[in-house]
């Protein structure tokens, strides 16, 4: 595959994505040329999403953005699982039907999607939309002998099919204790996986010859992505913890029920850990995305999950995150200085041969399996090519300033970064400074107010006192002919 970047540069590498089924690295080779079939695993919606959803989200939409960028032509599918048990009982506590509980948890969702700048899929099914074709699924594994029926529930026959446990590597005794199995003696073997659950009193379910009830969790998706992507497509994504029993279970129905390979390609990423212990909403160490955008911008912890290659885990930790503030700021402080520049002077772009060799480095890095932490020493050295061309105070090279900052900004784009127009930027990031420090925008305002008037009455000392208690928050005061204003105080070199 080959593709033209902005900078003229073809690019014939191919794409190298690890493949944790073999568990190498391998050239990507898509079932239709020019074509990317991918799917990913998305929410079940009883909850807010936290950081663990956003680094996935990030993850597969920084994927997605790379694929576009190289030509190709992508369909993307995410799917809701928008009928569960955890949706049951969600729908209790809150006293609102299961409906209503799934579509307040949907556009909630798409409310911190859209804050993180994470693209809509091409498609994005609910799984209640396509309860018949699970029933067609289930209806076939019975047939073809892979499941069985107990009771009006219907099981797969793990040891029916010869690849379980292909994908995950696992050994009898990890699979039993990671799929932690409730005893039920109607099973043929204690990995055996609902397909189809009868219905109990007062809960939601569907007629299908087998009996009423609903489908279990795992028959979803494989409904949903060949559904939309065909037999087999391209990648298959999500995080680790889903790789067993969720996609094991998922490759194995699938092609027991078609006898074709159902994926070509499976990409997890890492956990988040917070504070080195691993994120867990039964120990109650998770950061719901809406609080962690109170205090800083989404693009900050877009970045903290980039700086991170994907397939590791990554720590969340305060300090890691003040850090990776910073760095948002030092890349934000350039683009403004160039649009200030090119506002100042509106010169025309000339190409620059060291702006090109590291935009050819960026895209080695994201060619070898999307390594994202490569990609941004890049974008950072674009950064500081601009601004040492801006500091040396030489018209000439105005045209390789705006050639760079072009450069920056196709890249940023690929990540999903320097997204906010400069101002909207400063003015949010004004807002959530006051919020982590503890003041309010009217304090600071009336506080600016009485420097004013002590230094119109000339108290000079009231008015130094105020200005270094601001500071103490962060805040600088900048004192011009018509005003005072304030801003957040960063270290941008």
């Amino acid at each position: 595959m080959t593709n033209n970047t902005p900078y003229g540069k073809k690019y014939a590498m191919s794409i190298r994505v690890y493949n944790t089924y073999t568990g190498k690295k391998e050239d990507f080779i898509p079932v239709e040329e020019g074509k990317l079939k991918l799917y990913v695993c998305g929410v079940t919606v009883y909850d807010h999403c936290h950081i663990g959803h956003g680094r996935s989200a990030v993850v597969f939409d920084v994927i997605y953005r790379y694929f576009l960028a190289r030509g190709y032509d992508v369909t993307f599918v995410k799917n809701f699982t928008d009928i569960d048990d955890k949706i049951l009982k969600k729908s209790w506590m809150e006293g609102i039907p299961w409906r209503e509980v799934a579509d307040k948890y949907i556009e909630s969702y798409y409310e911190d999607m859209e804050r993180l700048n994470i693209l809509r899929p091409t498609y994005e099914p609910k799984a209640t939309e396509h309860i018949e074709e699970m029933i067609e699924l289930v209806d076939t594994l019975l047939k073809k002998g892979y499941a069985y029926a107990v009771d009006g529930d219907v099981y797969f026959s793990v040891d029916s099919f010869k690849g379980y446990g292909e994908l995950s590597k696992r050994s009898l005794d990890e699979m039993m204790a990671g799929a932690r199995i409730e005893v039920d003696e109607r099973k043929k073997n204690p990995l055996d996986f609902a397909l189809w659950k009868s219905s109990k009193e007062n809960e939601p379910s569907w007629d299908a010859p087998f009996g009423r009830g609903r489908p279990g969790w795992h028959i979803e998706c494989s409904v949903m992505s060949t559904k939309y992507l065909g037999n087999p497509f391209d990648i298959h994504g999500g995080g680790k913890d889903l790789i067993f029993p969720h996609h094991e279970n998922e490759k194995a129905q699938s092609e027991a029920a078609t006898g074709k390979r159902f994926v070509n390609y499976w990409i997890h990423n890492g956990f988040v850990n917070m504070d080195k212990e691993k994120m867990s909403k039964s120990l109650g160490n998770y950061l719901l995305l809406k609080d962690f955008m109170k205090s800083f911008s989404p693009e900050t912890l877009r970045l903290f999950f980039l700086s991170t290659h994907y397939r590791s885990p990554v720590d969340y930790n305060d300090r890691a995150i003040e850090d990776t503030n910073q760095a948002l700021h030092r890349l934000y402080y350039t683009v403004k200085r160039v649009a200030e520049i090119n506002k100042a002077y509106g010169v025309e772009t000339r190409e620059f041969p060291e702006t090109k060799d590291i935009v050819e480095g960026f895209y080695r890095a994201m060619d070898d399996d999307f390594n994202t932490a490569l990609a941004l020493s890049y974008v950072f050295e674009l950064t500081k090519v601009i601004n040492r061309l801006i500091d040396e105070n030489d018209e000439s090279t105005l045209p390789y300033v705006l050639y760079t900052k072009d450069a920056l900004l196709s890249v940023c784009n690929i990540l999903g970064l320097a997204g906010y127009e400069i101002h909207d930027f400063e003015a949010q990031e004004k807002l959530r400074h006051l919020r982590r420090v503890g003041l309010d925008i009217n304090t600071v305002e009336g506080l600016i107010d009485e420097r004013n008037t002590a230094r119109k009455s000339r108290d000079f000392r009231r008015a130094d006192e105020i200005r270094e208690y601001l500071l103490k928050f962060g805040i600088i005061l900048q004192d011009t002919p018509s005003k005072t204003e304030w801003r957040v105080k960063h270290k941008i070199h």
